[in-house]
């Protein structure tokens, strides 16, 4: 009795893993982070007061990480607004995507940089900051092009 119960344990298992396997990526992908998590802290307006500075972009050698800061410096009042979805609301107490620049989280984090681009992207568009929270929620920030920061930015 114990090998045929463990032949349909095994059997389901399997059923299971080609029926995970068969969903589409695709599929997957056009959820987006608000269908699979809850969104991150953000402010939802500007801020009446002084915004901490960013730390300097010369304290890192990579040339995109050194635009992520330079960024972020320009963008301070637009990154207060938004959330990260690399959920360092939860693991650093961030209270928005500002607060990985105030601190080097940034530098190491795929997700801040990517965020950080498609804001300052979305901003040379018009957009607002209520608008470009929206497209980050939707994930739009994942298909930031990161190799047009390979080189440094122009000085403004």
């Amino acid at each position: 009795m114990r090998i045929v119960q463990r032949v349909v344990i095994v059997l389901a298992l399997l059923a299971g893993g080609i029926a995970l396997a068969a969903v589409p990526s695709r599929m997957v992908s056009r959820l987006g982070p608000q269908a699979e998590e809850p969104v991150p802290a953000f402010h939802a307006q500007v801020p009446k007061g002084e915004l901490p500075a960013t730390m300097s972009p010369s304290l890192f050698a990579d040339v995109a990480v050194q635009n992520a800061y330079v960024i972020a410096a320009r963008i301070k009042k637009t990154l207060y607004q938004q959330p990260c979805y690399c959920h360092c609301d939860q693991s650093q107490g961030h209270g928005s995507l500002l607060d990985c620049y105030v601190s080097r989280h940034a530098s190491g984090c795929d997700i801040c940089m990517r965020e950080d681009f498609y804001a300052y992207e979305q901003i040379a568009k018009g957009k607002t900051g209520a608008q470009i929270r929206d497209g980050i929620k939707k994930g739009e920030w994942q298909s930031v092009d990161t190799s047009k920061y390979q080189k440094p930015l122009p000085a403004k």
